[in-house]
């Protein structure tokens, strides 16, 4: 979640809120390929991952349309995740096909090799410790890949895996029969009561902050541009040889060092192409969240791949400032990048626009509106609040606490549909965690400074 803006009333909230009126590009799409022909394979990246691989292949097993094969890439597991996962796969006759290394590589280049070594025509990465809530998800991600050339990467919502969905799965008979047999596999968490105390803390801050974000900014982000800034990792379709000449390109100069959080610079660098990445709002996957003492680095994480991406793509990030080039461009007779609606368009596709680094050089792209507006907000919104602290001014501070936590909440509320006065406490009761991840942003900002002019830092990669 890299532009998560922790200030809710700020220009990249508006600019969603301006995008849910504005509506949709109405131009019907006209696909000149049939998804249904598409080969897809599943991805599964892995480190000591036997507590939660069964429930992640089942919720493959219950899918729609079926993938090709499942490749489960074990980086190193010093547990038994590749054995529990065959035995698994062997019970429900899943085409498993296991990729175990010696020793961890990471995210970012057990995804590169994958890219490279498959042929499938999708490559659906799905970490070990997420699972499909939705039966429809990857027939949902793989039918709306298809829906234009411009599109890279498709996702849909992606929310906390709670105890009593781990139950849940754990019931299903697949499960429960496969566990009465195998009584040495244990699945779902552990922990003392202050370990189930502390995730419960982040599931509940991290499905009031996913809920505002994927419900009313990238939501709105979706209406306006046709795409988000980059596609949700855990459970995220690629087009496979988008992503294949991604890391082709790349490659030669940066190796596999791209940044702390590889979903950030891969969606940058597809939005710098011209590609997008969309979200869909009728399907959800879950996900195992960080306890919250853990929940720093993670932030961190995040917070400094957007920066580390912001710098690699500084042409693309300024495209605001190319905006009057690129209107005279759209209103150039014979132009494919017409005013939406118009019969001059030479492919039939929402949102359409010129491929290629070049164009986003020389006019910018419209997304780039995002990405600015998130960097201002990700560097002075944390400034000011602790020139607020510091100088002691109150009175500012709280009339500000107390008009956010309005807004917030209000917001909640209104995309909650079906449970909208629980989502209104929750999100008045997380309001301390939102703010001090705000002022831990600070932190982010110094160290990813530190990195680019002190200490010149550049491998980072998850």
């Amino acid at each position: 979640m890299a532009t998560t803006p922790w200030f809710v009333f700020s220009p990249s909230t508006v600019l969603s809120a301006v995008g849910l009126l504005h509506g949709p590009d109405r131009i019907e799409p006209t696909p000149a390929e049939d998804w249904r022909d598409a080969v897809i394979d599943v991805v599964i990246p892995a480190l000591n991952e036997e507590r939660h691989i069964i429930p992640c292949l089942h919720s493959i097993a219950r899918q729609t349309i079926q993938p090709r094969k499942i490749i489960l890439v074990d980086d190193g597991s010093h547990d038994r995740t590749s054995e529990f996962a065959r035995l698994f796969a062997n019970s429900l006759g899943m085409t498993l096909q296991i990729v175990r290394r010696p020793a961890s590589i990471g995210k970012t280049p057990s995804i590169k090799f994958q890219a490279r070594e498959d042929d499938a025509d999708i490559e659906v990465v799905l970490d070990a410790d997420t699972l499909f809530a939705s039966d429809n998800y990857i027939e949902r991600v793989a039918s709306e890949l298809y829906q234009g050339a411009g599109i890279a990467s498709a996702c849909g919502v992606v929310l906390p895996m709670r105890e009593k969905d781990i139950r849940a799965r754990l019931a299903e008979p697949l499960v429960s029969n496969f566990l009465a047999t195998h009584p040495e596999i244990q699945v779902g968490g552990v922990g003392s009561s202050w370990h189930r105390l502390m995730r419960g803390i982040t599931n509940l801050y991290r499905e009031v902050l996913y809920t505002f974000l994927q419900r009313f900014v990238y939501n709105g982000q979706m209406v306006f541009f046709g795409s988000i800034v980059n596609p949700v990792g855990c459970a995220v379709a690629y087009r496979r040889k988008y992503l294949r000449d991604l890391f082709d390109q790349f490659e030669p100069k940066l190796g596999d060092n791209l940044s702390n959080s590889e979903d950030i610079f891969i969606g940058f660098a597809f939005l710098e192409q011209g590609y997008r990445n969309i979200q869909l709002m009728d399907i959800q996957a879950l996900s195992v969240e960080p306890q919250a003492d853990h929940l720093p680095s993670q932030i961190y994480l995040w917070s400094s791949a957007f920066l580390q991406s912001c710098y690699y793509f500084d042409e693309l990030v300024r495209g605001p400032l190319k905006a009057v080039r690129r209107y005279f461009l759209h209103h150039e007779p014979g132009s494919e990048t017409a005013e939406p609606g118009r019969d001059r368009r030479r492919i039939r596709e929402a949102y359409r626009q010129r491929f290629g680094v070049e164009h986003t050089y020389k006019y910018g792209r419209p997304m780039a509106w995002v990405l600015l507006l998130s960097l201002a907000e990700k560097i002075f919104f944390p400034t000011t609040l602790i020139i607020m602290l510091v100088i002691g001014a109150w009175q500012a501070l709280g009339i500000t606490l107390i008009a956010e936590t309005a807004i917030t909440a209000g917001i909640l509320a209104t995309v909650s549909s079906g449970h909208r006065l629980e989502m209104l406490g929750k999100g008045i009761l997380t309001t301390p965690i939102r703010y001090a991840s705000l002022l831990f942003d600070s932190v982010t900002i110094t160290r990813f400074a530190v990195d680019l002019w002190v200490t010149h830092k550049r491998d980072w990669r998850k």
